[in-house]
């Protein structure tokens, strides 16, 4: 089983490849590192740290030094960190990794980009009044499929071993904007629908997919309304596959085809520079119908599927495991990752015996979240899970 610790650039900044990769190696055992080179806004608090206890991440930010070649005339491209100042990180990881036999990840956040979204708002998905949401780019708009293509081919300068896409996909109305306010309450129907992206590119798809966009738009456009004009309406429950007689499901299904051609775009790209794609799954499933996840087609676009193993206990995370072979994807075709902190972990036998279960399962890959959020200790049950 291949075993990686996900991490932020900052992380190895901050501590000296030194301390970072002895951590990784001599305290939490893993295989590899899993390293942040595109990443979302944040605000966290990193309790090992030895220069800072709380940081903030820039929107959008990159981790490594972009080669103005690759991006030159483009209006969609990575801005490298501040954080960073004149170092590379990845070179410096990419460096370290190889010495220390160690695979190198990529981490690569996608259509979840404040910055880009709020520079270039004809890039953002729009809903289906108009209203951009400007914290996403949509993965039908050509320039952000090729924005995806050259970030890909990016990471392969570094001998990267690995892309891990994060947020190649379409994302609902509340993704955690600073300051989020609904002070009258919407519903979980208005809500959804509110996130469906009826921008010009989308509709485009779905017109050649046969699909009456213009009719499945307005119906959104009047259900949403109601819902947002009364409380009781809100609160109804609704078949949403029966909404316009059934052209807003053909509507999201096209979405779900313009999410899989990019994963598959992108794994292609991956394979011809000598690395392999997995897709973040984005909640595990049952729960991506409307952000154009499919799994079963991403299972077969994408070399693995990346998901969330975040439990208590074993059994549950069994459960997230057969959920997916219900859908159509085979442990043999994840990758899961596990938190061994206080929250989901009580101990180190809590750690090693979901780490065991995975195993006896056939998952091929693990990851544990995350190695600047985490103290010291749980690197160390990190380390006595996967000796046992």
């Amino acid at each position: 089983m291949e075993s990686s610790v996900l991490a932020f650039a900052t992380d190895l900044l901050d501590e000296g490849p030194d301390t970072f990769f002895g951590n990784l190696t001599d305290r939490a055992g893993v295989g590899g590192v899993t390293l942040a080179s595109v990443y979302h806004a944040a605000r966290d608090v990193f309790p090992h740290n030895p220069r800072r206890v709380i940081r903030y991440l820039e929107p959008g930010a990159a981790y490594f030094r972009p080669d103005p070649a690759a991006w030159r005339g483009r209006r969609l491209a990575p801005t490298p960190s501040t954080a960073i100042g004149e170092r590379d990180p990845f070179a410096e990881a990419a460096a370290q990794a190889h010495r220390r036999g160690l695979k190198l990840h990529a981490w690569t956040v996608f259509c979840h980009n404040d910055r880009l979204g709020f520079a270039h708002p004809d890039c953002a998905p729009a809903n289906a009044f108009g209203d951009r949401l400007l914290t996403e780019l949509c993965p039908a708009n050509p320039e952000v499929r090729e924005y995806a293509l050259t970030l890909v081919a990016e990471q392969a300068r570094y001998g990267v071993d690995a892309i891990r896409a994060e947020s190649l996909h379409f994302h609902g109305l509340r993704h955690g904007y600073h300051h989020e306010r609904y002070f009258e309450e919407l519903g979980p129907v208005a809500e959804a629908l509110l996130g469906v992206c009826f921008c010009p590119h989308c509709r485009a798809a779905a017109t050649a997919a046969g699909v009456p966009a213009e009719e499945a738009a307005e119906a959104v456009r009047t259900e949403l309304r109601r819902r947002l004009a009364d409380d009781s309406a809100a609160a109804e429950p609704a078949d949403l596959s029966a909404l316009a007689d059934g052209a807003f499901a053909a509507y999201v299904d096209a979405s779900a085809a313009t999410v899989t051609s990019l994963a598959a775009d992108l794994s292609e790209q991956a394979r011809r520079h000598g690395m392999r794609l997995s897709f973040m799954d984005g909640g595990g499933p049952g729960k991506g119908w409307l952000a154009g996840i499919d799994l079963p087609a991403l299972a077969r676009a994408a070399d693995r599927i990346e998901t969330l193993g975040y439990a208590t206990t074993p059994e549950a995370v069994r459960e997230k495991v057969a959920a997916f072979a219900l859908h159509g994807v085979r442990p043999q075709e994840l990758a899961v990752i596990l938190r061994p902190m206080s929250s989901d972990c009580d101990g180190a036998e809590n750690l090693a015996a979901k780490v065991s279960l995975l195993r006896g399962l056939g998952v091929p890959e693990i990851g544990f979240y995350h190695y600047g959020l985490m103290r010291l200790s749980s690197l160390d049950r990190i380390g006595a899970a996967l000796r046992g």
